[in-house]
């Protein structure tokens, strides 16, 4: 329900799917989550047979064994769950033919690459985006990240004329119809840019995965395991679309960077990092509201407090590796954007970014990034009323748990459903 452009979510935890949702929730087929499963449907959807380097199989195997372990999930959630991972595995093929077939791939320099990190929903969307816009920035955008490689017969030639861009703009306009409201929470359109989780997915080591079902073993695994030769896989993602369709100077983003911001700068020595720092209640109201919504076609029951135990301790742990981490970076290639700095004065931040970039903003580009800002103004589609009370947290809690955050960086505290803030 919606009022003076509130969309209030009253069923997250008992969700009353309308006929579309119903029919989409029915429309499930039982799938095999073994490893032989996955790639025998990647070789047979691409007609090839070398993965590379064989040690992505022990986190394969990882990543389905939780997911099958997850009992709550449907099975529109595991096939929605097998199905991505399956085109994971085929982009790896793709990626490792192509790179054999023309080796000079692995040459191509990265150059000086703007990367934004910062939690979930913290305004890295709308940040990389804005950047994008800049003609002499590359970026992979949403339908990019799902098929980077051309289809067999595909001509080069404008984005929108892609079969790969159309193909991702039906499954969008699909799944708009069937979560309709998705876009108030977080909107992505396929010629967005998108994360770069997705490369670092391709080398199965990436947190996109635990958006998808309950994952603790493979984040124990995450965290125990240094993801350098993960964002390395990701560097040759980048040189393999690079090869494609230049320039060389790329803008990202991606929300674990936060939590590996060593194995960021190690990869790409010469990057200006944007951090964005926002009050974690926020995020995570916003980040729980997303997830749940998005649970009611895929999961056979709502444990809302389940979700949100899971999801403050994941975030919590990307804030604290960020505090741990953020001073290892060099301090000339760093900006920390503070969101609500961010939201009151956008243009004066792109100044400074470009400054550290050193990067000239010309009036092409200045053309370009205002008539985004123009076009992507915030709340468009609706704000949706978050209630966190509704998931069992105690707010007050936790801004006490977060209190180690608030103490580094200067972010304006946002008041949650109910809480009053006082103001000092």
């Amino acid at each position: 329900m919606s009022a003076k452009g509130k969309i209030h979510l009253n069923d997250l935890d008992k969700p009353v799917r309308n006929e579309i949702e119903q029919q989409f929730y029915n429309s499930g087929q039982p799938v095999d989550l073994t490893e032989e499963a996955v790639l025998s449907a990647a070789r047979a959807m691409t007609g090839l047979s070398d993965f590379g380097a064989q040690d992505f199989r022990e986190r394969l195997r990882l990543w389905l064994s939780d997911i099958d372990a997850d009992k709550a999930l449907h099975v529109v959630g595991r096939q929605q769950a097998f199905e991505q991972i399956v085109l994971y595995a085929a982009n790896r093929l793709k990626l490792e033919d192509l790179v054999k077939q023309h080796p000079e791939i692995l040459n191509i320099q990265i150059d000086r690459p703007i990367v934004v990190a910062g939690l979930p929903r913290s305004g890295t969307t709308h940040l990389v985006n804005l950047l994008a816009a800049d003609p002499r920035l590359r970026s992979a955008q949403l339908w990019e990240t799902m098929a980077p490689f051309p289809l067999p017969g595909e001509e080069p030639g404008p984005i929108e004329d892609s079969p790969r861009y159309k193909l991702t703009k039906e499954m969008w306009s699909m799944f708009g119809q069937v979560l309709p409201h998705m876009r108030a929470i977080h909107e992505m359109e396929p010629d967005h840019v998108h994360e770069h989780i997705e490369f670092q997915s391709v080398d199965f080591s990436s947190y996109a995965i635990e958006w998808r079902a309950r994952m603790p073993r493979w984040t124990k695994y995450y965290f125990e395991h240094d993801q350098t030769p993960h964002y390395r896989y990701e560097k040759k993602m980048m040189q393999a679309l690079t090869y494609f369709r230049g320039p060389n100077r790329w803008v990202s983003k991606s929300p674990p960077h936060m939590e590996n911001l060593v194995p960021l700068i190690n990869t790409f020595p010469d990057a200006t990092v944007l951090i964005t720092h926002r009050d974690p209640i926020a995020v995570i109201q916003s980040s729980l509201t997303l997830l749940a919504y998005w649970d009611r076609i895929r999961r056979t029951e709502q444990d809302l407090p389940g979700l949100a135990t899971l999801w403050i301790g994941r975030i919590e742990k990307m804030l604290q590796a960020c505090v741990r981490d953020r001073d290892k970076l060099p301090k000339d290639q760093i900006v920390d954007v503070i969101f609500h700095k961010y939201m009151a004065d956008q243009r004066g931040l792109i100044d400074r970014i470009y400054k550290t970039a050193k990067l000239e903003l010309t009036p092409e580009a200045d053309k370009r990034i205002t008539a985004y800002l123009e076009a992507n103004k915030r709340g468009r589609h609706g704000q949706i009323a978050y209630d966190l009370p509704k998931f069992g947290v105690d707010v007050a809690k936790l801004r006490k748990r977060f209190q180690f955050y608030y103490d580094r960086f200067p972010v304006e505290m946002e008041p949650a459903m109910g809480e009053t803030l006082e103001i000092t």
